[in-house]
């Protein structure tokens, strides 16, 4: 359980605010880059095209996939963004 909290514990910052869990971090890096694999052939190799393609589709399942993990990590306790955060 410790792994899974691990991931899906939002995390607090040297202000005290919380800030995004491991997860949606993780899952951001992987719709931009799976979305970019896939956006790449449909573009024709056209950069503007390609760009506005991954801002279209990653919008919208970014969303969606940021508001599952909120609904699972709900009522998970903070942890530290950074073992330099200090609980003053």
């Amino acid at each position: 359980m410790d792994l899974v909290d691990f991931f899906l514990a939002p995390r607090k910052d040297h202000r005290g605010w919380d800030t995004p869990s491991e997860a949606s971090r993780i899952l951001l890096f992987v719709v931009l880059i799976s979305v970019s694999i896939w956006a790449w052939p449909i573009s024709e190799g056209r950069i503007m095209i390609w760009i506005g393609i991954i801002l279209l589709f990653s919008t919208g399942i970014l969303t969606i996939g940021w508001w599952i993990i909120a609904l699972i990590s709900r009522n998970r306790k903070p942890r530290k963004l950074t073992t330099s955060v200090s609980d003053n």
